[in-house]
């Protein structure tokens, strides 16, 4: 993890922690990275979620990448996959969203993309650190007719919508769905995407008001949306996160069908229709073990990374393969799109659905899901450093795994992107990977917390 960026780019409590000034100098700095020196005023995209600071950080990211030169097209707020989708289309050198994804308001992001699409690899994202950092040798400043200059499209959302609707074919004519905006970026398209297939969607959570994003609601706070399914005895619910990268499902009955099961089933439908490139699936570390499980039944190569899509989507790439993603719902569908799309994951379920004119829950079926038990313990970021040296922690987990043997593992690790460390065990026995999971958090809140 860098110094300025971790998993899933620039990430802080917006106006504290992810500043204005931080805001800018990130602008100045990627024109100087991201672009050619020949290319005299290069494009960049910006798009935005809902939350009320993206106003304040697309403003400071315009001063910096206008004020080295670089022209800038506003997309308004749109999904993340969005920018990464329309970077390619528009011929840019590169796209930015402000978005602090499944985080609450107060949070803000910078996730930036490279011409292709593409979020950054980590070394690119270093270049970019080390121009911020080093004070002595900012960016040129341009001046007179050099100055970017700043355009709006309109256009943005409706472009995309086309795109996800040409990776199916046929509609979803006779589905009735509940969908779960996170009152986010998918609350401008998503009404739309589903309703132009033929779709009769019920919308919950689609009134953003800059402090309600992703507020007991979205992929983060499935209760609702299971519980309006089940009332209305709908056949099927989608939930988004904030900035709509991440998807997740309800069954016919209110069952949650999290990001595993979603991979499962739409891997083994290309798998049986002959479209699974290397006959094999992406996951992480976190992925489940029934997933490997049924990886290993159907014949499939499972491949696991480290946490976060964007090293997903590196593997997918190095070895060719064409579907990959997270327990989490970011899932990508390297034949559609460069990162995770939840509206791109939700449109391929409700097809397969359709197509194959089952119920989600008997799709759900092709896994088993192996108990699992996720304890974050907060910590500030100071201390996330001390974690990779802790004899104390690596003892516990060590212990840990020699209890479980082949029944089960244990996984500790410090998010990318929040003040946590995550603990999961995950075994055959519900009980008792819950008492080892308390055991090691508590360890881990005595030596971080």
């Amino acid at each position: 993890m860098g110094r300025i960026f971790g998993t899933d780019g620039a990430r802080g409590i917006a106006n504290k922690e992810l500043t204005v000034d931080l805001a800018l100098s990130i602008g100045r700095a990627a024109a100087v990275v991201l672009t050619n020196e020949d290319v005299k005023h290069p494009t960049f995209l910006i798009g935005k979620d809902t939350r009320v600071s993206g106003d304040m950080l697309e403003g400071a990211l315009v001063a910096g990448l206008t004020s080295v030169g670089a022209n800038v097209i506003i997309l308004g707020v749109v999904p993340t996959p969005a920018v990464a989708y329309l970077v390619k289309k528009f011929n840019a050198d590169a796209g930015i969203m402000i978005s602090a994804s499944h985080n609450p308001f107060e949070f803000n992001g910078i996730k930036l993309f490279n011409e292709e699409g593409f979020k950054l690899p980590d070394e690119i994202e270093e270049k970019i650190e080390d121009i911020i950092l080093d004070k002595e040798h900012t960016p040129d400043l341009s001046f007179g007719g050099d100055i970017g200059k700043v355009s709006y499209n309109k256009n943005a959302t409706d472009m995309y919508i086309e795109h996800i609707k040409s990776t199916i074919e046929g509609d979803l004519s006779g589905l009735e769905i509940a969908i779960d905006c996170s009152n986010g970026s998918s609350s401008v398209t998503a009404e739309k995407l589903f309703t132009s297939l033929g779709a009769k969607v019920h919308i919950l959570s689609a009134e953003p008001d800059g402090t309600n994003i992703n507020q007991d609601c979205g992929s983060t706070h499935m209760e609702n949306l299971m519980d309006y399914v089940r009332k209305n005895g709908l056949q099927a619910g989608l939930a988004f996160d904030g900035d709509a990268d991440r998807c997740l499902a309800v069954d016919e009955k209110g069952n949650m069908v999290d990001g595993d099961f979603l991979i499962a089933i739409c891997a083994d439908d290309m798998h049986r229709r002959g479209v699974l490139k290397g006959n094999a699936v992406v996951g992480t570390v976190m992925t489940n073990m029934g997933f490997q499980k049924f990886c290993e039944e159907k014949g499939l190569r499972f491949e696991a990374t480290k946490v976060g899509d964007r090293y997903v989507l590196e593997e997918m790439q190095l070895s060719g393969y064409n579907i990959g993603g997270e327990q989490s719902g970011h899932i990508i569908f390297s034949d559609y799109a460069t990162t995770g799309d939840g509206q791109l994951t939700g449109v391929q379920l409700m097809s397969i659905m359709k197509r194959r004119n089952e119920t989600l829950s008997e799709m759900a079926k092709v896994m088993k899901r192996y108990p699992q038990v996720l304890i974050n313990v907060k910590i500030s970021n100071e201390m996330k450093p001390k974690f990779y040296t802790d004899k104390a922690i690596k003892a516990e987990v060590k212990q840990v795994t020699d209890i479980l043997g082949s029944r089960g593992r244990i996984l500790v690790r410090v998010s990318g992107t929040e003040p946590l460390v995550r603990v999961m065990l995950e075994g055959e026995d519900y009980q008792e990977i819950s008492v080892l999971a308390e055991e090691a958090a508590s360890v881990v809140r005595e030596r971080l917390s």
